[in-house]
């Protein structure tokens, strides 16, 4: 606990000495002289998302066939890579 402490104060130092990116000036002069988006009420986006729903049981139902099908694809891509002809005609070759 005793080593914490020192080395904690020398990295707060340390990061006070950081330079930082010139922010200043950084949005365009159009930016600036836009006017600020329009406020909207929020109760018909929340009644929109209410009316979205979805089904938990499809939804784990299509979940679980996409990752029966990832499986399957992974399975297929396990094992040789190279037949065994090609596995002789490239060690004849290196030789």
């Amino acid at each position: 606990m005793k080593r914490a402490l020192p080395l904690c104060l020398t990295a707060a130092l340390l990061t006070g000495c950081t330079q930082f990116p010139e922010l200043d000036r950084t949005q365009s002069a159009t930016l600036e002289a836009a006017d600020y988006p329009a406020l909207v009420p929020i109760e018909p986006l929340l009644a929109r998302a209410a009316a979205t729903t979805t089904d938990p049981v499809q939804t784990e139902g299509n979940l679980n066939s996409r990752l029966a099908g990832l499986r399957a694809r992974a399975n297929a891509m396990r094992g040789a890579v190279l037949s065994d002809a090609e596995k002789r005609r490239l060690e004849n070759g290196r030789r």
